[in-house]
């Protein structure tokens, strides 16, 4: 009875059942600020969805992957809202890197073996021995960084680069800093300094029929979110990792180590790109664009082909720390953030739900409350991902103690009379 009462504290005297909750946590609620129902998908406590640039969905759209205490779990989506969720454990004791794009295996590694399982048989076969951050849509290639002391010659360390500290950089003549603000500044000061003294990196890429392993790309950057394209296997999506607005982030590169390109190039100071992500079709490289920072809010996208960008600008409270996209490009989901994020929204804590219109115009939709998340502690950011058949959006949630994954239905519930 205790457990019920804290439930419904937490959920706004939501009333449930004994049999909906387990370890604390209702099955499924209609939660009383949106009228969106929500459900969980995981079955334990300290689950996670994948994070949101990593493809968690089988390529049919008929399951999703997310990790578990158990191991790598999949959930057959047709059972999401019907009860319990149907959930298999793939492969015990073992975190998954990605769904493959074009088959029926997800990706893991153990002891410098890289594997794939099957999701519906289980079946588990080696690969080959190597690391990976990354597999490619072709399942032809694996990526991975490294740290490079003797880079060859031609590649030349940049001059060192002072920055100035970033409380001066993000509140210029301001003394009276909230507690929020003076935190991200500490925060972005740590950042700021790998980019004043850069290391070299490189990619190394494992070829997963032979086994052969190319470096690759040196750069005097910190390499990270490295993402191959959905449909071009040779084509990788990487970032300059580091304080957003001293940094151009967004770069692509082939497997050869050719073509290396810069995909936005900042146009005025402060100006911030970032948490990039690929569209399913591979055509459009979607990224969180900020005007300058902290002030005018945009999803923006830029078309891999042609480098022509579009711009859907959002309210400071609609902001979120990650975005993703439907297949078809038709809506977009956003997992919020709290005061403390680079919007500093006072009512951020939401997962939305975005329906782009004509001329950058684009409607929002609140379908869960999160005012409980905490974005900072163990799987904090939500890392939102709309399910293929658009019917979901899936996130993580440490709102009730320990993270597990939900799901928040687009469509409203229907009003009982």
């Amino acid at each position: 009875m205790k457990i019920l009462l804290s439930i419904i504290v937490v959920l706004g005297f939501i009333r449930f059942s004994s049999a909906e909750i387990t370890n604390g946590v209702p099955q499924q609620w209609i939660d009383p600020d949106t009228g969106h129902r929500v459900v969980r998908v995981s079955p334990e406590p300290d689950s996670a969805s994948l994070y949101f640039h990593q493809n968690t969905y089988t390529p049919e759209g008929d399951k999703m992957i997310f990790d578990s205490p158990s191991g790598i779990a999949a959930v057959d989506l047709s059972t999401l809202g019907t009860g319990s969720p149907k959930v298999e454990i793939v492969v015990s004791n073992i975190s998954p890197i990605a769904m493959a794009w074009k088959t029926r295996d997800v990706y893991f590694r153990k002891q410098g073996v890289i594997y794939a399982a099957n999701v519906d048989t289980h079946a588990v076969r080696a690969v080959c021995k190597g690391r990976m951050l990354a597999i490619n849509c072709d399942e032809t290639f694996a990526v991975y960084t490294i740290n490079v002391t003797n880079p060859p010659a031609g590649i030349v360390k940049p001059p060192f680069h002072a920055i100035p500290p970033q409380r001066e950089r993000m509140f210029p003549g301001r003394t009276n800093l909230s507690p929020e603000e003076a935190l991200s500044a500490q925060k972005e000061d740590r950042l700021s300094r790998r980019l004043e003294n850069p290391t070299c990196m490189a990619f190394v890429f494992t070829n997963l029929k032979t086994g052969e392993v190319t470096t690759n790309g040196y750069q005097y950057a910190w390499l990270n979110h490295l993402q191959f394209s959905p449909t071009d296997p040779s084509l990788l999506l990487y970032c300059h990792e580091g304080t957003w607005h001293e940094n151009d982030r967004i770069w692509t590169i082939r497997t050869d180590g050719t073509e290396q390109r810069l995909m936005h190039k900042r146009t005025m100071d402060m100006e911030i790109a970032g948490h990039e992500w690929w569209s399913h079709d591979g055509k459009t490289i979607w990224f969180d664009l900020q005007t300058p920072r902290s002030t005018e809010f945009w999803i923006a996208g830029v078309n891999v082909q042609t480098g022509r960008e579009r711009r859907y600008r959002l309210e400071r409270d609609w902001w979120s720390v990650h975005y993703n996209v439907s297949r078809d490009n038709k809506l977009f989901a956003g997992d919020g953030g709290d005061p403390g994020q680079v919007a500093f929204a006072k009512d951020g804590m939401w997962i939305n739900l975005f329906r782009p219109g004509w001329f950058g115009k684009i409607h929002r939709e609140k379908l869960v409350n999160i005012k409980k998340q905490d974005y900072y502690g163990s799987d904090g950011e939500p890392n939102v991902s709309i399910t293929p058949d658009k019917k979901w959006v899936v996130f993580r949630a440490n709102m009730f103690g320990l993270t597990q994954v939900f799901a928040a239905e687009i469509a409203k519930a229907p009003v009982k009379k």
